[in-house]
């Protein structure tokens, strides 16, 4: 083939100039019309992917209406924690140049089954960015047997699935962190190793940091790769149901007296979790290097019997409308009483783990059905209807 033929054809699709609207002839190259449209949508296509990238346009109360989707109660909570989130990415995506922003992590206050790990979780969903939940109790000082602090750094690269960039800007979520709480005031002989010392451990990592974790994860070891990853940018949140705080609160709304002229009071204060201070959660346990790492504190209270039946319908991925879906393959329609869902939220107050014993609730009621869909489907029976006295009783209807 001759440069002259070659240059009378596209060099991608080989077509003739005689069957392209126009062929666009260079350096002993040539391309058509056709294949240029081809391409123009390749690239289109390629720039229309979703990016994970962080905006800095999330206002708190963008966040906050967000939430009210998923999350039922709480509004002080989250409207702390909306504010404290925007903030934070803020300062990432719009750093200044002749100001250092400290970072502002957050201590989450609750009873268990208040919603403390969901709340932390939908704020990640909806920032798009990586993010893990790490249990406390399992965390030690460097050098004993158990997870140590950047244990937790390994996990949320696993996240973001290797990618240091996305896992620098991720959230960590410390669960259980009452758990590493000092025993007593007073200084023991022996080493606290799983919990002041995981408090000590901590410091660092949470105010911001650079540490080297293993890219395989595990620990680390002669030979492992290693990756350097900066905790600046990271947020951490941590929550605990903190038992006992509440007393430490009382004590000192109510003070103490101790002698023979001491007044003494009728009408004791009872603690609130919303008069939390600093200072009680060092007399709770927290040393006050760790305490001064997370500079907003909000605390949540269990939630209302109105408010775990809102739980149970009223928000997306609820529970009824997860097993209105599962009963549906099956083609039976999952109806429940206004009574027997306040029933079941009541059942679920007595078993004190909140919103968690809704679940195992539900579990309760329709186990019995659940285990005859079979039999129910060859007898027609393609409505189920829950009732109060099914809560309080679960039988099958054959």
């Amino acid at each position: 083939m001759t440069e002259d033929t070659k240059l009378n054809h596209c060099s991608f699709c080989n077509s003739s100039k005689e069957f392209v609207e126009k062929l666009i002839v260079g350096d002993n190259v040539a391309i058509c019309s056709d294949c240029v449209e081809l391409c123009r949508g390749l690239i289109s296509d390629d720039t229309s992917v979703e990016t994970t990238e962080v905006s800095s346009d999330h206002d708190p109360e963008t966040i906050k209406t967000y939430l009210d989707e998923h999350f039922i109660g709480q509004d002080k909570a989250k409207i702390v924690l909306s504010v404290a989130i925007s903030n934070h990415y803020k300062r990432i995506t719009h750093p200044p140049k002749d100001l250092d922003i400290q970072k502002g992590n957050v201590l989450i206050v609750g009873p268990t089954g208040s919603g403390k790990t969901l709340l932390a979780k939908t704020v990640a969903k909806y920032l798009k960015v990586p993010f893990v939940v790490a249990d406390a109790t399992s965390l030690t000082e460097a050098g004993y047997v158990g997870d140590d602090v950047e244990s937790m750094i390994n996990m949320l690269v696993n996240a973001a699935n290797g990618d240091i960039a996305q896992a620098e800007r991720g959230i960590i979520f410390i669960d259980e962190i009452d758990k590493v709480a000092r025993k007593s005031e007073s200084t023991s002989i022996t080493r606290d190793v799983s919990g002041e010392g995981v408090q000590q451990a901590l410091l660092k990592l949470v105010e911001g940091t650079v540490c080297r974790v293993s890219g395989q994860g595990g620990r680390k070891h002669p030979g492992t790769d290693m990756m350097e990853i900066n905790t600046k940018n990271i947020l951490f949140i941590a929550g605990g149901a903190f038992v006992g705080l509440k007393d430490v609160i009382g004590n000192r709304l109510n003070g103490t007296s101790i002698g023979f002229g001491a007044a003494i009071k009728d009408n004791k204060v009872e603690g609130d979790l919303t008069e939390l201070t600093p200072d009680d959660l060092t007399r709770f346990g927290m040393i006050p290097e760790f305490v001064g790492r997370f500079t907003t504190s909000v605390s949540i209270e269990q939630l209302t019997k109105d408010q775990l039946v809102k739980v149970l319908t009223g928000i997306k991925n609820n529970y009824i409308s997860q097993y209105t879906y599962l009963l549906g393959i099956d083609k039976i329609e999952l109806i429940f009483q206004k009574e027997a869902l306040e029933q079941i939220a009541e059942n679920a107050l007595k078993l004190k783990t909140g919103a968690r014993g809704l679940h195992s609730e539900i579990e309760r009621v329709l186990m019995p059905h659940m285990y005859h869909v079979k039999s129910y489907k060859e007898n027609n029976i393609t409505t189920l209807n829950i009732t109060r006295e099914q809560v309080i009783s679960p039988t099958s209807l054959i």
